[in-house]
Order: structure tokens, then sequence, then C-alpha cells
């Protein structure tokens, strides 16, 4: 069973005269144990993708199951269980979900081994997943290396990583890549492929995707 399952992904925000479809169809899966980049540009719809993987939002239609649990039918406090126990986050902008007290004790090891604070947090508990928003977004070149170094020694260890970023270079370093264009998922593979692969050329692919889209809901309409 994989860890995580994104079972035809919709999000849909609804701005009255207008609909913003933030994520068309998500559909893959992640194993325990492995080290995943989500690449896009702004706008691609990957943060929506992070909100949803870290249980922080829930998909307009679609189900998303993590450890074989659809999350999408837990009520409020056993989503905030989830976050909690199975999830470490790590966020660009240095913040962190709220946790007890009692847990700093228990990052000062980590810490003392080297391990970034915001990084420590997130191990505290051992989580299933480990989901980081642009964790070299505010580094110098130098720092941001040894994080990256971090992130694949903690792979190495056996740790599941979802690693969302705009970065090519970083998404490169990743085993595998899921790059989003307009919502969609217009490659999965091998990082450095995925990577670097011709980004005109996919985004044909989600217009073409796009419009198929659209000619199908007027055909419905019909």
């Amino acid at each position: 069973m994989a860890l995580i399952e994104l079972d035809h992904i919709v999000k849909t925000y609804d701005l009255g005269a207008e609909k913003v479809h933030a994520l068309r169809d998500i559909h893959f899966g992640i194993e325990r144990g492995e080290f995943v980049a989500i690449v896009g540009q702004s706008g691609s719809g990957k943060s929506t993708l992070m909100n949803i993987v870290g249980c922080l939002d829930v998909p307009t239609s679609g189900a998303y199951r993590l450890s074989g649990r659809d999350v999408g039918t837990l009520p409020d406090d056993d989503l905030a269980d989830v976050r909690n126990q199975q999830i470490g986050f790590v966020f660009q902008s240095f913040q962190l979900l709220p946790r007890a007290s009692a847990l700093e004790n228990v990052e000062l090891p980590l810490i003392y081994r080297g391990i970034p604070a915001r990084i420590a947090r997130a191990l505290v508990t051992e989580p299933s997943l480990l989901l980081a928003d642009e964790p070299t977004g505010n580094l110098d070149s130098a720092t941001g290396e040894e994080i990256v170094r971090l992130f694949l020694e903690l792979h190495r260890a056996g740790n599941t990583i979802v690693l969302v970023t705009h970065e090519p270079k970083l998404a490169a370093r990743c085993p595998r890549a899921v790059r989003l264009v307009d919502g969609l998922v217009v490659a999965d593979g091998a990082g450095e492929r995925v990577a670097f692969e011709n980004t005109l050329d996919l985004e044909r692919v989600a217009a073409a995707a796009r419009a198929a889209a659209a000619s199908a809901a007027l055909t419905g309409a019909g």
C-alpha cells in the first residue's frame, strides 16, 4: 500500500462569477521511503497540492488517502492528530504548526547533531511523512546545499519526503519529481529528467488537456 494516494484530486475555488481550477484530476501515489519533488512555477498548483497532502485543506472532489485512511472523511480533531503525529512540516517562512512545548527538549539532541531547528522540530515525532515547502528558498547557496544533503541523508535513512519547489536544480537532486503546469500533472519520473524537460512542450500538453476538458464539459452540458 502506498503511503500517499491521490485519487483524481480536483480543487476549485469559487470566486462568484469566476471559478479558479487550482488542481485538475491529480492522480498518483508515493510509496513509503520515496523522496519526491513537486515542481512547478508560481500558479502551477503546487502549493494547493502541498496543503492537501499536508491535511491543511481538502479537495473539491477526489480522494486523498494517507496510510490507507481517507483523510477527507475525518473530523477536524482527527485531522489535527494526523498533522501533529504523522506529518512533519518544514516551511519556507521558518514557521511551524503549533506543537506541545514539551517537544522542545526532544529537539535539542537533533539540533546538537547539526540539524537545523526547523527540520529538527519536524522530525521529533518520527512522522510518516516529511513535507518541505521551498526549504532552500531563503538561504544562501552554501546553506541551501547543506539542507539538500541533509534531506538526502534522511531519505537514505528511510524517511518519506515530499519537497515542493519552483527550482529545477533542486528538483533534479530528488530521485523522483512530479511537474505541475496549470493544475495538471504533465510529467512524473526521474528527478533530473522531469526537472529539465522542455517546459514549452509541457505547457502545450497542459493547454491541450485544458481544451479537451473544456470541450467535454460543453458536450456534457449540451
